[in-house]
């Protein structure tokens, strides 16, 4: 036993002889022979005691190296910017999981251009957004109908570009696509799966999808699989709220009546932004034309 605690002692002697403070360039010695930073001016020692028997018979004390406090607040900014530079990269694998479309991917609330039209969708969307994880608890969803080119898909975005910015799993994809994958997807209830592990499920352009039986059988199975894994989406279409609500064709009912059940429809409607923006670049170009 008596070995066993020199050799302990000895051990903490070398540790502690070993931690000697480093002297830089404007350090000084102050007060109890202490070693002090020269540019915050605070202790880069302090004096510890140790009991008797911890480094022999008696008590004993010793110099030991601390951090200043200039050093303490150099480690807390490194400490953040590590910290930050994760969370950056979490992010971005995320987004990278995310399926979006290389166009949506700068799409942001910040940079929405708010009108009369659009006012009101504008406030529903980044409301649901600010408000995300009580709408997932609750399972709900948003379908944004009407016309082409009035921002549906922009909006739908925004949204998962706001949760993404948060780390929370969102995909936003189409049908189309989700067709597309799985005819190339060995496992179609595995790619289902995958779907269905992100917090959130945007699916942009419903009803551009081809109206076979095959076709309008799996979009009813990823939207019934949502739904029963209690996982909120969004989606966009340009059918108009009569033309699914009072579809004949059994097909199209229960997917519609599915969406119905956890998804509020929101009209997003008013002149298209592209024929707006393409007049004005007709208007622009004629002007320039005609000058001089």
């Amino acid at each position: 036993m008596e070995e066993i605690r020199e050799t302990a002692a000895n051990a903490l002697h070398s540790i502690v002889a070993n931690s000697a403070a480093t002297m830089e360039n404007g350090d000084y010695i102050g007060d109890g022979g202490l070693l002090y930073c020269g540019k915050c001016h605070t202790k880069k020692e302090r004096v510890v005691t140790f009991p008797a028997g911890l480094m022999g018979p008696e008590e004993v004390k010793r110099k030991v190296p601390c951090v200043c406090t200039c050093r303490q607040a150099a480690m807390e900014k490194e400490k953040q910017q590590e910290e930050y530079r994760e969370k950056m990269a979490r992010i971005q694998r995320i987004r990278d999981a995310s399926m979006m479309e290389s166009k949506y991917r700068d799409a942001r609330f910040s940079s929405y251009t708010v009108v009369d039209q659009n006012r009101k969708v504008f406030q529903i969307a980044s409301k649901y957004a600010a408000n995300f994880q009580q709408m997932l608890k609750d399972n709900q969803g948003l379908i944004f109908w009407g016309p082409v080119g009035t921002g549906k898909s922009f909006t739908a975005a925004c949204i998962a570009n706001e949760l993404l910015a948060e780390q929370i799993p969102v995909i936003m994809t189409s049908f189309v696509k989700i067709l597309q994958n799985l005819q190339a997807h060995p496992d179609e209830a595995a790619y289902i799966s995958m779907l269905n592990n992100a917090s959130l499920l945007v699916l942009d352009d419903l009803g551009t999808e081809r109206n076979t039986d095959y076709a309008l059988e799996k979009v009813y199975n990823v939207i019934d699989s949502r739904s029963r894994e209690a996982k909120p989406m969004v989606l966009t279409t340009n059918l108009t709220l009569s033309e699914m609500l009072e579809v004949e064709d059994i097909r199209y009912k229960r997917i519609y009546d599915r969406i119905f059940e956890t998804c509020l429809p929101v009209e997003v409607s008013g002149e298209s932004f592209r024929k707006i923006s393409a007049e004005r670049r007709f208007d622009k170009m004629a002007k320039f034309m005609q000058e001089g």
